[in-house]
């Protein structure tokens, strides 16, 4: 018994230090998102305002950044990290199942 909350604690703190990760490398990739989106602004702006290429680097990043915030924070639908959990006990409650009618 001691063993099994053991290795579910460990199990909790693996799935902790990811998603620490995950919110780590959203959040870097924002912060570089803000630094570097108004240096390329500046950069088209000593060159050639005629022609506004920043808005590609703005949109394009922009949408990457987004994706990676629905993966960070939102990503619970239906082949999500919920399925996955849901999944695995459906499946253990049916094996369960399955026994007490052997």
């Amino acid at each position: 018994m001691k063993t099994q909350f053991n290795n579910n604690m460990e199990d909790k703190y693996i799935q902790a230090r990811k998603k620490v990760e995950e919110l780590k490398g959203f959040y870097y990739n924002l912060i570089s998102y803000c630094l570097v989106i108004p240096f390329l602004i500046f950069i088209n702006y000593r060159t050639y305002w005629g022609f506004h290429w920043f808005w590609f680097p703005i949109l394009g990043w922009g949408m990457g950044l987004a994706f990676h915030a629905y993966q960070v924070f939102i990503n619970n639908g239906h082949l999500g990290k919920n399925w996955e959990a849901r999944k695995i006990e459906q499946f253990m409650l049916d094996e369960e199942e399955q026994k007490r009618w052997e």
